[in-house]
Protein backbone atom coordinates (compact mmCIF):
# COMPACT_ATOMS: atom_id res chain seq x y z
CA UNK A 1 0.00 0.00 0.00
CA UNK A 2 1.22 3.49 -0.83
CA UNK A 3 2.03 5.65 2.18
CA UNK A 4 -0.18 8.71 2.55
CA UNK A 5 -0.12 11.93 4.49
CA UNK A 6 -3.52 11.26 6.05
CA UNK A 7 -2.85 13.53 9.02
CA UNK A 8 -3.05 16.65 6.88
CA UNK A 9 -5.86 19.01 7.99
CA UNK A 10 -9.07 18.72 5.91
CA UNK A 11 -8.86 20.83 2.78
CA UNK A 12 -5.13 21.38 3.09
CA UNK A 13 -2.88 19.99 0.40
CA UNK A 14 -0.01 17.80 1.41
CA UNK A 15 3.26 16.77 -0.19
CA UNK A 16 5.64 13.88 0.34
CA UNK A 17 9.39 14.36 0.12
CA UNK A 18 11.24 11.14 -0.63
CA UNK A 19 14.79 11.43 0.68
CA UNK A 20 17.18 10.08 -1.96
CA UNK A 21 20.47 11.34 -0.56
CA UNK A 22 21.47 7.91 0.71
CA UNK A 23 21.43 6.67 -2.89
CA UNK A 24 21.45 9.45 -5.47
CA UNK A 25 23.52 11.68 -3.23
CA UNK A 26 26.16 9.30 -1.90
CA UNK A 27 26.74 7.40 -5.14
CA UNK A 28 28.30 10.49 -6.72
CA UNK A 29 30.68 11.29 -3.86
CA UNK A 30 34.21 10.05 -3.35
CA UNK A 31 33.60 9.58 0.36
CA UNK A 32 32.42 6.23 1.71
CA UNK A 33 29.89 6.89 4.46
CA UNK A 34 30.04 4.18 7.16
CA UNK A 35 26.94 2.06 7.64
CA UNK A 36 26.51 3.38 11.18
CA UNK A 37 26.24 6.91 9.84
CA UNK A 38 23.73 5.84 7.21
CA UNK A 39 21.48 4.22 9.78
CA UNK A 40 21.85 7.28 12.02
CA UNK A 41 20.82 9.41 9.03
CA UNK A 42 17.71 7.27 8.52
CA UNK A 43 16.83 7.45 12.21
CA UNK A 44 17.18 11.25 12.27
CA UNK A 45 15.24 11.72 9.03
CA UNK A 46 12.50 9.48 10.41
CA UNK A 47 12.42 11.50 13.63
CA UNK A 48 12.10 14.66 11.50
CA UNK A 49 8.97 13.21 9.91
CA UNK A 50 10.21 11.58 6.70
CA UNK A 51 8.35 8.40 5.82
CA UNK A 52 9.77 7.67 2.36
CA UNK A 53 13.51 7.10 2.01
CA UNK A 54 15.50 5.62 -0.87
CA UNK A 55 18.11 3.75 1.13
CA UNK A 56 20.50 2.56 -1.58
CA UNK A 57 20.88 0.54 -4.75
CA UNK A 58 21.55 -3.11 -5.48
CA UNK A 59 24.45 -2.84 -7.91
CA UNK A 60 27.84 -4.61 -7.86
CA UNK A 61 30.06 -3.21 -5.09
CA UNK A 62 32.94 -2.81 -7.55
CA UNK A 63 30.83 -0.30 -9.49
CA UNK A 64 29.42 1.65 -6.55
CA UNK A 65 31.35 0.87 -3.36
CA UNK A 66 29.47 3.74 -1.70
CA UNK A 67 26.32 1.57 -1.75
CA UNK A 68 27.81 -1.84 -1.01
CA UNK A 69 25.97 -2.05 2.32
CA UNK A 70 22.48 -1.46 0.90
CA UNK A 71 21.11 -4.76 2.23
CA UNK A 72 22.19 -3.89 5.77
CA UNK A 73 20.87 -0.33 5.53
CA UNK A 74 17.55 -1.58 4.14
CA UNK A 75 17.24 -4.10 6.98
CA UNK A 76 17.60 -1.26 9.48
CA UNK A 77 15.05 0.91 7.65
CA UNK A 78 12.55 -1.95 7.81
CA UNK A 79 12.62 -1.82 11.62
CA UNK A 80 11.05 1.66 11.67
CA UNK A 81 7.23 1.54 11.76
CA UNK A 82 5.57 3.16 8.78
CA UNK A 83 8.79 3.87 6.87
CA UNK A 84 8.43 3.16 3.15
CA UNK A 85 11.91 2.04 2.05
CA UNK A 86 12.82 2.08 -1.64
CA UNK A 87 15.92 1.01 -3.54
CA UNK A 88 17.13 1.60 -7.07
CA UNK A 89 17.67 -1.51 -9.20
CA UNK A 90 19.16 -1.31 -12.70
CA UNK A 91 18.37 -4.89 -13.73
CA UNK A 92 16.71 -8.20 -12.84
CA UNK A 93 19.61 -9.39 -10.70
CA UNK A 94 19.41 -6.28 -8.53
CA UNK A 95 15.65 -6.62 -8.34
CA UNK A 96 15.91 -10.22 -7.16
CA UNK A 97 18.19 -9.12 -4.33
CA UNK A 98 15.87 -6.25 -3.40
CA UNK A 99 12.87 -8.56 -3.33
CA UNK A 100 14.72 -11.00 -1.10
CA UNK A 101 15.53 -8.16 1.30
CA UNK A 102 11.95 -6.93 1.46
CA UNK A 103 12.19 -3.51 -0.19
CA UNK A 104 8.85 -1.71 -0.34
CA UNK A 105 9.57 -0.18 -3.74
CA UNK A 106 11.93 -0.84 -6.63
CA UNK A 107 12.88 2.19 -8.70
CA UNK A 108 14.04 1.09 -12.15
CA UNK A 109 15.87 3.92 -13.95
CA UNK A 110 15.28 4.49 -17.64
CA UNK A 111 16.91 7.26 -19.64
CA UNK A 112 14.70 8.76 -22.33
CA UNK A 113 17.95 9.80 -24.01
CA UNK A 114 19.26 6.89 -26.06
CA UNK A 115 22.85 8.09 -25.66
CA UNK A 116 22.56 8.50 -21.88
CA UNK A 117 20.88 5.12 -21.55
CA UNK A 118 23.76 3.37 -23.29
CA UNK A 119 26.35 5.28 -21.27
CA UNK A 120 24.64 4.81 -17.92
CA UNK A 121 23.00 1.37 -18.19
CA UNK A 122 24.55 -0.15 -21.32
CA UNK A 123 21.01 -0.77 -22.56
CA UNK A 124 18.70 1.06 -24.94
CA UNK A 125 15.53 2.55 -23.42
CA UNK A 126 13.42 -0.22 -24.91
CA UNK A 127 15.76 -2.87 -23.50
CA UNK A 128 15.15 -1.34 -20.08
CA UNK A 129 11.41 -1.63 -20.69
CA UNK A 130 11.89 -5.34 -21.44
CA UNK A 131 13.87 -5.68 -18.19
CA UNK A 132 10.95 -4.16 -16.28
CA UNK A 133 8.69 -6.87 -17.73
CA UNK A 134 11.07 -9.53 -16.39
CA UNK A 135 11.21 -7.83 -12.99
CA UNK A 136 7.41 -7.69 -12.83
CA UNK A 137 7.20 -11.39 -13.68
CA UNK A 138 9.73 -12.21 -10.95
CA UNK A 139 7.86 -10.10 -8.39
CA UNK A 140 4.52 -11.66 -9.19
CA UNK A 141 5.88 -15.20 -9.22
CA UNK A 142 7.27 -14.68 -5.72
CA UNK A 143 4.05 -13.17 -4.40
CA UNK A 144 5.82 -10.00 -3.26
CA UNK A 145 3.88 -6.83 -2.41
CA UNK A 146 6.80 -4.65 -3.54
CA UNK A 147 5.87 -1.84 -5.93
CA UNK A 148 7.75 -1.10 -9.15
CA UNK A 149 8.38 2.48 -10.27
CA UNK A 150 9.78 3.30 -13.67
CA UNK A 151 11.88 6.43 -13.32
CA UNK A 152 12.18 8.22 -16.66
CA UNK A 153 15.39 10.24 -16.53
CA UNK A 154 16.84 12.86 -18.90
CA UNK A 155 13.21 13.75 -19.57
CA UNK A 156 14.08 17.39 -20.23
CA UNK A 157 17.29 17.00 -22.19
CA UNK A 158 20.68 15.33 -22.08
CA UNK A 159 24.30 16.49 -22.05
CA UNK A 160 25.23 13.64 -24.39
CA UNK A 161 22.33 13.68 -26.83
CA UNK A 162 20.98 17.18 -26.48
CA UNK A 163 17.25 17.46 -27.07
CA UNK A 164 14.95 14.66 -25.91
CA UNK A 165 11.56 14.72 -27.63
CA UNK A 166 8.57 14.98 -25.31
CA UNK A 167 6.69 12.44 -27.40
CA UNK A 168 9.47 9.93 -26.76
CA UNK A 169 9.30 10.59 -23.02
CA UNK A 170 5.55 9.96 -23.05
CA UNK A 171 5.96 6.82 -25.18
CA UNK A 172 8.46 5.37 -22.75
CA UNK A 173 6.28 6.19 -19.74
CA UNK A 174 3.41 4.25 -21.26
CA UNK A 175 5.73 1.42 -22.31
CA UNK A 176 6.95 1.05 -18.71
CA UNK A 177 3.37 0.82 -17.46
CA UNK A 178 2.46 -1.67 -20.17
CA UNK A 179 5.49 -3.76 -19.17
CA UNK A 180 4.26 -3.97 -15.59
CA UNK A 181 5.49 -0.93 -13.69
CA UNK A 182 2.96 0.14 -11.07
CA UNK A 183 3.80 3.80 -11.49
CA UNK A 184 6.18 6.18 -13.24
CA UNK A 185 8.11 9.34 -12.41
CA UNK A 186 9.92 12.04 -14.39
CA UNK A 187 13.46 13.22 -13.69
CA UNK A 188 15.56 16.17 -14.85
CA UNK A 189 18.78 14.19 -14.49
CA UNK A 190 21.17 16.83 -15.79
CA UNK A 191 19.46 20.07 -14.80
CA UNK A 192 18.19 21.21 -18.21
CA UNK A 193 14.58 21.84 -17.18
CA UNK A 194 12.85 25.19 -16.79
CA UNK A 195 9.48 25.87 -15.13
CA UNK A 196 7.51 26.38 -18.32
CA UNK A 197 8.82 23.16 -19.86
CA UNK A 198 8.18 21.30 -16.61
CA UNK A 199 4.59 22.51 -16.51
CA UNK A 200 3.97 21.50 -20.12
CA UNK A 201 5.52 18.03 -19.89
CA UNK A 202 3.93 17.15 -16.56
CA UNK A 203 0.52 18.27 -17.81
CA UNK A 204 0.94 16.11 -20.91
CA UNK A 205 2.14 13.19 -18.79
CA UNK A 206 -0.84 13.55 -16.45
CA UNK A 207 -3.23 13.47 -19.38
CA UNK A 208 -1.49 10.39 -20.73
CA UNK A 209 -1.12 8.23 -17.61
CA UNK A 210 -3.23 9.91 -14.93
CA UNK A 211 -2.45 9.04 -11.33
CA UNK A 212 0.23 6.57 -12.42
CA UNK A 213 2.50 9.64 -12.60
CA UNK A 214 3.70 9.72 -9.02
CA UNK A 215 6.86 11.74 -8.51
CA UNK A 216 9.11 14.58 -9.74
CA UNK A 217 12.89 14.43 -9.50
CA UNK A 218 14.79 17.68 -10.10
CA UNK A 219 18.46 18.54 -9.99
CA UNK A 220 19.48 22.07 -9.08
CA UNK A 221 22.38 22.28 -11.52
CA UNK A 222 21.49 25.75 -12.81
CA UNK A 223 19.62 27.05 -9.79
CA UNK A 224 16.11 26.25 -11.03
CA UNK A 225 15.36 23.18 -8.93
CA UNK A 226 12.87 24.83 -6.58
CA UNK A 227 11.19 26.75 -9.41
CA UNK A 228 10.81 23.50 -11.33
CA UNK A 229 9.40 21.74 -8.28
CA UNK A 230 6.85 24.54 -7.90
CA UNK A 231 5.88 24.22 -11.56
CA UNK A 232 5.34 20.48 -11.11
CA UNK A 233 3.35 21.15 -7.94
CA UNK A 234 1.02 23.40 -9.91
CA UNK A 235 0.19 20.46 -12.20
CA UNK A 236 -0.86 18.30 -9.24
CA UNK A 237 2.38 16.51 -8.35
CA UNK A 238 2.53 15.86 -4.60
CA UNK A 239 5.63 13.66 -4.27
CA UNK A 240 9.17 14.91 -4.84
CA UNK A 241 12.61 13.39 -4.61
CA UNK A 242 15.11 15.49 -2.67
CA UNK A 243 18.63 15.17 -1.24
CA UNK A 244 19.63 16.47 2.16
CA UNK A 245 22.17 19.27 1.57
CA UNK A 246 21.63 18.89 -2.18
CA UNK A 247 24.41 16.32 -2.50
CA UNK A 248 24.93 14.16 -5.55
CA UNK A 249 25.12 14.65 -9.28
CA UNK A 250 25.37 12.67 -12.49
CA UNK A 251 28.64 11.22 -13.90
CA UNK A 252 27.46 11.97 -17.44
CA UNK A 253 26.61 15.60 -16.64
CA UNK A 254 29.79 17.43 -15.60
CA UNK A 255 29.04 20.07 -13.00
CA UNK A 256 25.56 18.75 -12.29
CA UNK A 257 24.78 19.15 -8.62
CA UNK A 258 22.42 16.92 -6.70
CA UNK A 259 18.69 17.14 -6.27
CA UNK A 260 17.01 20.13 -4.75
CA UNK A 261 17.97 20.24 -1.08
CA UNK A 262 15.42 18.47 1.11
CA UNK A 263 15.45 21.21 3.72
CA UNK A 264 14.99 23.98 1.11
CA UNK A 265 12.10 22.24 -0.62
CA UNK A 266 10.40 21.42 2.69
CA UNK A 267 10.73 25.05 3.79
CA UNK A 268 9.28 26.37 0.52
CA UNK A 269 6.30 24.05 0.65
CA UNK A 270 5.58 24.72 4.30
CA UNK A 271 5.71 28.49 3.67
CA UNK A 272 3.16 27.91 0.89
CA UNK A 273 0.84 26.33 3.44
CA UNK A 274 1.50 22.80 2.21
CA UNK A 275 1.68 20.08 4.86
CA UNK A 276 4.87 18.02 4.48
CA UNK A 277 4.84 16.49 7.93
CA UNK A 278 8.48 17.53 8.28
CA UNK A 279 10.33 19.38 11.02
CA UNK A 280 12.54 21.71 9.02
CA UNK A 281 14.64 22.67 12.03
CA UNK A 282 15.37 18.98 12.62
CA UNK A 283 16.38 18.62 8.97
CA UNK A 284 18.83 21.51 9.36
CA UNK A 285 20.31 19.82 12.42
CA UNK A 286 20.70 16.61 10.45
CA UNK A 287 22.34 18.54 7.62
CA UNK A 288 24.94 19.82 10.11
CA UNK A 289 25.67 16.24 11.16
CA UNK A 290 25.99 15.21 7.51
CA UNK A 291 28.59 17.93 6.98
CA UNK A 292 30.66 16.45 9.80
CA UNK A 293 30.28 12.96 8.33
CA UNK A 294 31.41 14.10 4.87
CA UNK A 295 34.41 16.37 5.44
CA UNK A 296 35.77 17.81 2.24
CA UNK A 297 32.59 17.17 0.24
CA UNK A 298 30.65 20.11 -1.18
CA UNK A 299 27.21 20.61 0.31
CA UNK A 300 24.55 22.72 -1.36
CA UNK A 301 21.34 24.52 -0.46
CA UNK A 302 20.34 27.97 0.76
CA UNK A 303 18.32 27.69 3.94
CA UNK A 304 21.23 26.52 6.08
CA UNK A 305 23.16 29.75 5.45
CA UNK A 306 20.60 32.03 7.09
CA UNK A 307 18.52 29.54 9.02
CA UNK A 308 14.80 29.75 9.55
CA UNK A 309 13.37 33.28 9.84
CA UNK A 310 13.44 34.19 13.51
CA UNK A 311 9.72 34.86 13.62
CA UNK A 312 9.15 31.27 12.58
CA UNK A 313 11.32 30.05 15.42
CA UNK A 314 9.23 31.96 17.92
CA UNK A 315 12.13 34.32 18.55
CA UNK A 316 11.67 38.05 18.45
CA UNK A 317 13.60 39.75 15.69
CA UNK A 318 16.74 41.50 16.77
CA UNK A 319 16.71 45.27 16.68
CA UNK A 320 18.67 46.79 13.85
Amino acid sequence: MLPTASLAPPGKRHAILREVGLRDGLQSLASLLPTAHKTAWIDAAYAAGQREIEVGSFVPARLLPQLADTAEVLAHAKTLPGLFASVLVPNLKGAERALECGADLLVVPLSASHAHSLANLRKTPDEVVAEVARIRAQRDAGGHATLIEGGVGTAFGCTLQGEVAEDEVLRLMQALLDAGADRVSLADTVGFADPETVKRLFERARRAVGDKLCCAHFHDTRGMGLANAYAAWQTGVERFDACLAGIGGCPHAPGASGNVATEDLAFMLERMGVDTGLDVQALLALRQRLGAWLPGETLHGALWQAGLPQVLNGVAACAA
